[in-house]
């Protein structure tokens, strides 16, 4: 079969769109010429006997990054990280490689040619990258300084034979034995007899030759990133104003900003806390509407809420936590342009209140959440503001009683006047000086009796000169007042 030499790697086979490996059942390979066993394994206990000829089915695609071998493992880790741009399934081979699955993310990133030019680009310290359908194999063909893609399993006996034994990283021991009896390669190593083999090195390192070549599986341990984002500086000189405050944090929300795109997740909390040298430290809390990752818009609201707080002493150490990680939900652009049959809403909703509650304070903008309670002035209780990206589950009232309460809720009745009808003798509650239409009603509560908070009352809609919708009530006991309670929008 031909090769071709791409973006530096070597294809074993042509590659068409997402490079899916074609992995099969491997039979045996064909019995190399006669040649002489080492005496150590030619005993009357043991049968050359030949490779299984099934493999373990495996459809994925590893690729192994070689660092360089003074790679420490805070450096691996720290790349690590970068790696999880590409696929979610990266494993550390410390002290200087890491190992990524690959087969998911062919068609995220237009191919296997395109992820292996994004892969040289994100990863160019490293000395050699290697793909294969195991992760053993890619290991190898890194650590022997090959960079090249092996995609189909059926050859990775023929590519891996030329191999040193020491790019499969064995005990020293074990690699002089073998190189003491000519046995110096990996296609030599596969070729002994298994059961002498086995009996004189050990079942573990019979077992590293099966999965290398796919005759068992191979699973690996996920490296799994921290779950919180904390960072700190230390500027060079005490900090006095927020000016100074934001050019010092600046690095640090461009790497926030990193470690959450790294996760695919956003933050809904976030604090900044400001060391002073002889107060208590400063904090500046943000709530925000929706997960955000964006290190622009955390500037924004962080600098709006600097804008009110009074430092007490010179900052001389600025820390960065954020709160646990959620799911990032991209908003899409509006199909209208804002203004336009509410055009724009979706999308500019959360930061539209996430920039209120940094400029008024986080107590000064709240949601409404439902309460199933009867009395009206406890049915409801504030709570985060909510948005079309954050479903909240509430309680659900019958329709009759949504269409006859109001939105808008007096802190405290008001009680209203009476006007005096002297044709005929009667009272009617008013309000600024105007009389109040009765539409419907009454809606009697009575209810609370078990507590000090009990209320007894008839409920009605009016409607008053101007045509304003009110909800208002009369007390049952004497002395029988009318009450306004809310306002309908």
């Amino acid at each position: 079969m031909k090769h071709r030499q791409q973006t530096g790697f070597l294809f074993d086979a042509p590659v068409h769109g997402a490079g899916e490996p074609q992995l099969v059942e491997v039979a045996p390979a064909a019995a190399p010429a006669p040649r002489a066993v080492p005496p150590l394994l030619q005993t009357t206990a043991v049968v050359a006997t030949a490779a299984p000829t099934v493999v373990v089915p495996t459809r994925e695609l590893w690729a192994a990054v070689q660092l360089p071998r003074e790679a420490a493992l805070p450096a691996l880790q720290t790349l690590a990280l970068r790696a999880l741009l590409f696929t979610p399934r990266v494993s550390l081979e410390p002290p200087d490689a890491l190992l990524l699955e690959l087969r998911g993310s062919l068609g995220l990133f237009g191919g296997l040619k395109s992820l292996l030019g994004d892969l040289q680009a994100q990863f160019v310290m490293a000395q050699s990258i290697a793909l294969a359908p195991t992760p053993l194999a890619a290991l190898a063909l890194a650590r022997s300084g090959k960079s090249c893609c092996i995609v189909d399993a059926t050859q990775l006996g023929s590519r891996l034979a030329a191999l040193p034994l020491q790019s499969l990283r064995w005990p020293d021991d074990a690699i002089a034995r073998l190189s003491s009896m000519g046995v110096r390669t990996i296609g030599a190593a596969l070729r002994l007899p298994r059961a002498g083999f086995a009996r004189r090195f050990g079942p573990a390192l019979l077992d590293s030759l099966d999965r290398l070549v796919a005759r068992r599986s191979d699973p690996r341990l996920a490296f799994r990133a921290p779950e919180r984002f904390r960072m700190h500086c230390e500027p060079d000189f005490e900090l006095t104003g927020q000016a100074g405050v934001m050019r010092s944090i600046a690095p640090l929300l461009a790497t926030l900003a990193d470690f959450l795109r790294e996760r695919q997740c956003g933050i809904s909390v976030l604090l900044l806390r400001l060391v002073h040298r002889d107060h208590a430290a400063t904090r500046c809390l943000l709530r925000l509407a929706h997960p955000e990752s964006a290190a622009q818009q955390f500037a924004l609201l962080l600098e709006a809420q600097l804008q009110h707080l009074v430092l007490p002493a010179p900052v001389r150490r600025c820390e960065l936590r954020s709160g646990p990680l959620l799911a990032d939900a991209q908003l899409s652009a509006a199909l209208w342009k804002p203004g336009e049959h509410g055009g724009g809403a979706t999308a500019q909703m959360p930061a539209f209140l996430d920039r209120l509650r940094a400029r008024l304070g986080s107590q000064a903008v709240h949601g409404i959440c439902v309460k199933p309670a009867h009395r009206p002035e406890a049915s409801s209780l504030p709570s985060e503001p909510a948005t079309t990206h954050s479903v909240r589950h509430l309680p659900q009232c019958p329709p009759w009683a949504a269409a006859r309460r109001p939105l808008w809720l007096l802190p405290e009745p008001q009680q209203l006047a009476l006007l005096h009808d002297n044709r005929s003798a009667r009272a009617y509650p008013s309000h600024q000086g105007e009389r109040l239409t009765l539409q419907s009603g009454p809606e009697r509560l009575e209810t609370g009796w078990w507590d000090e908070a009990g209320i007894e009352r008839d409920y009605y809609i009016a409607r008053d000169a101007g045509g304003a919708r009110l909800w208002i009530f009369r007390q049952i006991e004497p002395p029988r007042h009318w009450f306004l309670h809310g306002i309908f929008c």
